[in-house]
């Protein structure tokens, strides 16, 4: 039983945690995020925690206690059995009813056709074997001493096919009990101890009986919608039993059956109506849950996305740079507000679970961003790396030089909003990244290329005509051209490579004006300038 559409509602008591971080330091551009989203719990999180119930009934609990506890003053009271009508299909231009004995089908006026074992196909038309012409909507199929099937799959109780606008309608019409049999067993594994199954029966038989639908020709769906029914097909020996052992019990509250809605894992806590679907309800709120532990997805993540994906998964016009959650009372998210480079935007808790495949919305997001500087950075000088660590283990910066492996090179200096840095002096054009979490879960940032240029320098010999330089660090045969400035251009006057030390020299012709020297890319290293030199002849 799932109820993505309630997730949509934004009402409940708020808490909001650091704000979203959207520009860097001037010298830095915004780098490319990646958000680390860790979770807690599977399903909407009110009601009857399945995994709680597991956990309780391995502790030697009641099915009766289990209910009482997660449905908060209900008592446990009687329906009368009625039949439901549940839909099994809609929209079909044909299908086949069969069974493995003899059956009949009876029409509006009466008419009964016979029908031998085995499979009858059914058009829009309801025209069936040995009829005279078409029967007269609808069509109400009633099993012998077999049960029926529907395209295979075998039901309890009749069907009701209806032909409507060309499409046809099924519709099983079933005892509560029957149909409870054939939903136990789908949404909480047989295997489990019978005090569970049997909560789940009642829970089952509850929200059934609570989520009648109003205005349609049946009374459920056979999916999430209202619950899991999958007919004898999914009936169980073990689930079977606890439905039998609690036939007709519901659950109550001032007299009337509650709204027991129920979901896989807790995390640790139930949420309350309130926090999730924006309507308070006295006996659905937030409860400790520790007996959830056995989950699988007690706690889950982390699932890292990155910011592009954010971006275009959402529809986004402008690149994402940060994140911060907006959560209820219950620790649940409310709101996840992205900062983007034009503005702010709020996405609602159920857009982002759906659209990331979340598990459930009690999130915490983490944010790692390493912000690119302008430019090219000299040798030997140094520069402050900035960004965002939020809300993640000890963010350590790491390098790799030369595509070689990644080398630790410690951690941040971080403020109480998220945001780090860290003074470093690049040797050589190399990778940095933010890393957490250690080696068992690492969480890993982009790589941020930081590209070094080495130093030049210019100097005007004391030899006319002769104009010398150096750099560093030393690159052996690095070509370096000699620039004359020429209004807002700069024009080649001349050429030569450095020697083993990384000294250069020229000699030419030197006419008054402003020169530099330009050294190509090498190596590790992209290309260098030097300042510009006035020499004045």
């Amino acid at each position: 039983m799932r109820l993505f559409a309630l997730l949509s509602l934004s009402v409940g008591l708020l808490a909001t945690s650091a704000v979203a971080q959207t520009t860097p330091p001037a010298d830095n551009l915004p780098g490319e995020a990646v958000f680390a989203i860790s979770g807690r719990g599977f399903g909407h999180g009110v009601g009857m925690s399945q995994y709680g119930a597991f956990g309780q009934a391995k502790e030697g609990r009641t099915y009766d206690e289990i209910l009482a506890y997660y449905y908060l003053g209900t008592e446990l009271g009687r329906a009368s059995a009625k039949p439901v009508r549940v839909l099994l299909a809609e929209g079909r231009r044909a299908l086949t009813v069969s069974s493995t004995a003899p059956f009949r089908a009876v029409d509006a006026t009466g008419t009964v056709v016979k029908l031998a074992a085995g499979a009858v196909a059914v058009g829009q038309e309801l025209r069936l074997p040995g009829a005279d012409g078409p029967a007269t909507g609808p069509l109400v199929f009633r099993a012998g001493k077999a049960p029926l099937a529907l395209d295979g799959v075998s039901y309890r109780g009749t069907f009701e096919v209806t032909s409507q606008g060309g499409f046809l309608r099924v519709v099983n019409v079933v005892g509560l009990e029957n149909y409870v049999q054939g939903v136990v067993a789908g949404e909480m594994p047989h295997s489990w101890p019978i005090e569970a199954l049997k909560a789940q029966a009642v829970a089952a038989r509850s929200y059934a009986l609570k989520n009648l639908l109003k205005g349609k020709p049946y009374d459920l769906y056979s999916d999430v919608r209202s619950q899991a029914y999958g007919g004898i097909a999914a009936e169980q020996p073990e689930s079977t039993a606890a439905v039998r052992a609690t036939a007709g019990r519901i659950v109550t509250y001032g007299g009337e059956v509650a709204a027991t809605y129920y979901f896989s894992s807790s995390g640790g806590r139930t949420a309350s109506a309130a926090d999730v679907f924006g309507f308070a309800v006295p006996y659905l709120v937030s409860r400790p849950d520790p007996w959830d532990k056995a989950s699988p997805y007690y706690r889950w993540g982390p699932i890292l996305v990155g910011a592009r994906t954010v971006q275009t998964k959402l529809g986004l016009t402008s690149r994402v740079v940060d994140a911060s959650a907006l959560t209820r009372t219950s620790g649940r998210l409310r709101s996840l507000t992205l900062a983007t480079l034009t503005g702010p935007t709020s996405v609602p808790a159920s857009l982002v679970r759906t659209t990331f495949g979340l598990r459930s919305t009690w999130i915490s997001v983490g944010v790692l961003r390493l912000d690119r500087p302008r430019g090219s950075v000299e040798f030997g000088s140094s520069l402050r790396l900035t960004g965002v660590a939020r809300n993640l283990a000890s963010p350590q910066l790491a390098g790799s030089i030369g595509g070689g492996a990644w080398t630790p090179m410690g951690a941040f200096d971080q403020e109480v909003d998220g945001t780090v840095s860290r003074l470093v002096r690049p040797t050589a054009t190399i990778r940095y990244r933010i890393e957490s979490g250690g080696a068992a879960t690492p969480v890993v940032g982009q790589v941020l290329l930081v590209r070094v240029a080495p130093r030049v320098r210019l100097v005007q010999s004391n030899q006319t005509g002769v104009i010398s330089g150096s750099v560093r660090p030393r690159l052996p045969g690095a070509l370096v051209s000699l620039e004359r400035q020429r209004g807002t251009s700069w024009t080649p006057v001349g050429q030569t490579t450095t020697d083993d030390t990384g000294a250069f020299r020229l000699e030419l012709v030197l006419v008054p004006g402003t020169y530099r020297a330009r050294v190509s890319p090498s190596g590790a290293f992209v290309e260098g300038l030097s300042p510009a030199l006035q020499v004045d002849g």
